[in-house]
């Protein structure tokens, strides 16, 4: 019997983003920012509570624009903490400036993209996972790509979102087997 992943419950948006989004591998260089800023969001609250403020988020940071918001300063930052759409935390809307400014020096060196799909050599890392317990919070792997991450100047980027983002953005391909999705995105890697 195949079935979703269990961790994608059973509303609506939660559905559409593990059958439409989450794992598909992603190459564009600023949407792979937008995931790891929207992941590092995340600390300390459930991917569904980002997933809802998704636009909200999309409109206060000016669709993630690195560009615009490498200039940002402390105008910007009330701005954002009296926005009730989005997670008000000073640390982490600070942290998305200083992303900002360390994504357009990774980008402008290399690529952003290609910076990190170097890490898996440029193909999804296929796992076959039959259950959810067995899928790590964690690997050595999100540990490096973390630790070079913050060496760059990105701050909300621990090993636990890094591993997350590169779920979600199809570095590693974590839909369990049972799941439909598992083959199809396999495929695509």
């Amino acid at each position: 019997m195949t079935e979703r992943c269990g961790w994608c419950g059973t509303e609506a948006i939660y559905i559409d983003y593990h059958d439409t989004e989450w794992g598909l591998p992603e190459r564009d260089a600023r949407a792979l920012w937008e995931k790891l800023i929207l992941d590092g969001f995340q600390a300390g609250l459930s991917w569904i509570t980002i997933l809802k403020k998704r636009e909200n988020f999309r409109a206060a940071f000016q669709g993630f624009d690195p560009a615009i918001i490498a200039g940002w300063g402390e105008a910007e930052v009330a701005r954002l903490l009296a926005d009730p759409g989005i997670v008000r935390s000073r640390a982490k809307i600070e942290a998305t400036i200083g992303n900002a400014r360390a994504f357009l020096d990774i980008d402008g060196r290399e690529g952003f993209d290609r910076y990190l799909w170097r890490y898996v050599d440029g193909a999804p890392l296929q796992n076959r996972f039959r259950t959810l317990a067995e899928v790590p919070a964690a690997t050595p792997l999100s540990e490096q790509i973390s630790k070079d991450l913050k060496k760059a100047g990105f701050r909300f980027a621990g090993p636990t979102i890094v591993y997350a983002f590169m779920q979600a953005v199809g570095m590693v391909n974590d839909h369990l087997v049972t799941c439909p999705a598992h083959d199809r995105i396999a495929r695509l890697g």
